[in-house]
Parts: C-alpha cells; structure tokens; sequence
C-alpha cells in the first residue's frame, strides 16, 4: 500500500504547484515519478511549462502522448493511467482510479481548498481513500 500525501493547493495555480512538487520529489531521492493530469491540453502545457518555470531548475522529463516511448524518462506527464517509466512517485493533479494509484510507493494527490466544491471534492477523496485502506496524510512543503 503506497503512502498517500495530500498536498493544499491555495490557490488555482496548478502548474506552478506540480512542478514545485516535481521538484521537491526528484531532488528528494532522484526516483521515477509520473505525473497525472485528466487532460491531454493540460498535459502539454505543464510539459512546456516545466521546462521554464525556474530558470535555476532542470527537471528531464517527458510527455506521454503515446506515440513516443517514454520508459526511460526520470519524469513523465501523461492523460492516461499507464506507468509507461516505471515511476515509483505518482503525482496527481486530477484525480486517479484507486487500482491506478496502488502501484505507486508514494502519491501525492491536490486538496484543492481554494474554492468550496472542489474543497468537498477534496475531504470526499480524503474519505474515500481512508475507507479504502489507504492512511492519507497532509504534506507540506
């Protein structure tokens, strides 16, 4: 069972949080990690965004569309629920399936508290993992 980690997220500046996430994990221990986002739009933009969003920061990485193999990349972005580098980090910037996230030693989900429904989106999943058998627990950075 993976440790589970939620992480608040103040304000609706996801991109900026998932690669000061990133950071932190891969500085960390330099270990595989997979980035999640719902979208294949979202994708794209946090791959360009995290090449340039500290200048003092190199993160190697890779987008998943598919249509590249990424399986030796440190850090891949992708839109589907496929550990195509064998990470061992799960970042999540949407929500992932339950089976998804059990092959992962650590993930890292949002408690988006900067708006009231996705707040509640957030203590649901919080909930639901507990009933799972998960022990999420909040992490700050």
């Amino acid at each position: 069972m993976p440790k589970l980690f939620f992480v608040k997220q103040e304000r609706p500046e996801k991109a900026r949080l998932l690669c000061q996430l990133t950071e932190h994990f891969f500085s960390r221990n330099a270990q595989r990690i997979l980035i999640y986002l719902q979208e294949p739009e979202q994708a794209i933009a946090l791959d360009r965004f995290l090449w340039t969003w500290d200048k003092a920061s190199f993160l190697p990485h890779g987008y998943d569309s598919g249509a590249v193999d990424c399986h030796s990349e440190a850090i891949v972005i992708t839109s589907r629920e496929d550990n195509t580098n064998n990470a061992d980090i799960l970042i999540m910037g949407n929500p992932c399936s339950t089976d998804f996230i059990q092959h992962f030693n650590e993930v890292i989900d949002l408690a988006e508290v900067y708006e009231d429904t996705l707040a509640n989106q957030s203590r649901d999943r919080f909930r639901s993992y507990r009933e799972s058998g998960f022990a999420p627990e909040m992490l700050t950075l």
